[in-house]
């Protein structure tokens, strides 16, 4: 297997990003329609947090367990207006450089109960990489 082998070989770097206006409705689109768990939220290319598919689970299953006159509104239109990105996503995210390599990376996933870990370089939002990109990389060496 290859050593030191830096993120930026394998990283996502065309980006689906969120800002702080939009709304939890839109990153459930998001989500969806790209099929990702995980997006930068950001402002002028810098990285402001993380929000994942399973951060609006965890509310939406909050909620679920909370209310019981609920029965024909569906959960998000309940939760998606109470909350806001900002209120959700986790931020100021661990991050690393584009020159971080893959084994530095996967130990750091491996020691966090998270699964992305955002690119910066100089403070500019450079890609992402996450547990999905880290085994498709294992995967290629076999």
């Amino acid at each position: 297997m290859k050593q030191r082998v830096p993120i930026s070989q394998i990283m996502t770097k065309d980006l689906i990003t969120l800002n702080l206006t939009q709304s939890l409705y839109e990153a459930e689109n998001l989500f969806k329609k790209n099929k990702i768990r995980h997006i930068l939220v950001v402002e002028n290319q810098k990285l402001l947090g993380v929000l994942s598919y399973s951060d609006l689970l965890k509310i939406s299953y909050a909620d679920v367990e909370q209310s019981d006159d609920a029965e024909d509104i569906p959960v998000s239109a309940v939760v998606y207006d109470v909350f806001t990105i900002s209120q959700v996503m986790t931020k100021a995210p661990l991050t690393v450089n584009p020159e971080t390599t893959i084994k530095e990376v996967a130990e750091i996933l491996s020691e966090h109960s998270f699964h992305s870990v955002p690119v910066v370089e100089n403070g500019e939002l450079k890609g992402i990489v996450t547990t999905t990109d880290i085994l498709k990389y294992l995967l290629q060496q076999y």
